[in-house]
């Protein structure tokens, strides 16, 4: 993939004083390595930014799963308190200058506390799966949407977790085509990325 219009992008974004930019795509397409290709990019030319991943802010066990929802409705909905993201994370990223928001800890199944403080002028990037779902996309200045066919992500993931396919089809995968059809993050995204994303 060649990253220069999203350079260009990010280059004329960055003359107001935050540039919000969203990398969405569904698991396994390539999210984090398009992150720290910018990152080293962003490291070479000067520019701070801060980088938030989703994942990082996922809800206890007890509030994904067994809870009596479908498996599908337990990842999209109840992984993330998309409420409180949208109040925490997404509504304050323009103009806060410092963040408090709760990292999980997946060892032991707990969050602990973390305060980010963010420059005046900076890029922020915020990466993560179902990122232009209702609740947070009006918060995003610009989306990069990495579009990878359901095979080649599955065959991503490693051995043992492709062993487990009734979890993907009951919950991964139904979750994915729920977003795909109630979303449509392909026709939300500015940028729609069709090739593979090379590591750095």
């Amino acid at each position: 993939m060649d990253i220069n219009h999203l350079k260009q992008a990010i280059e004329k974004g960055l003359q107001n004083d935050r540039f919000i930019l969203g990398i969405d795509g569904l698991s396994r397409s390539g999210k984090t390595t398009l992150v720290n290709r910018l990152k080293q990019w962003l490291q070479a030319e000067g520019h701070p930014a801060i980088i938030f991943h989703l994942d990082d802010y996922i809800e206890d066990r007890n509030k994904r799963y067994n809870t009596g929802n479908e498996e599908w409705y337990e990842y999209y909905s109840l992984q993330w308190d998309a409420e409180h993201l949208k109040q925490e994370l997404f509504s304050k990223v323009h103009t806060g200058k410092e963040l408090t928001l709760r990292l999980y800890v997946e060892q032991n199944d707990s969050h602990f506390l973390k305060n980010t403080t963010i420059p005046r002028k900076c890029l922020i990037i915020i990466e993560g799966v179902f990122l232009q779902r209702p609740e947070w996309r009006n918060y995003l200045d610009y989306i990069v949407y990495l579009d990878c066919p359901r095979e080649t992500r599955f065959k991503r993931e490693k051995e043992a977790t492709r062993q487990k396919v009734d979890k993907f089809e009951n919950r991964y995968w139904k979750a994915e085509d729920h977003y795909l059809e109630t979303v449509r993050p392909l026709e939300g995204a500015d940028l729609v990325v069709s090739q593979p994303v090379q590591p750095v």
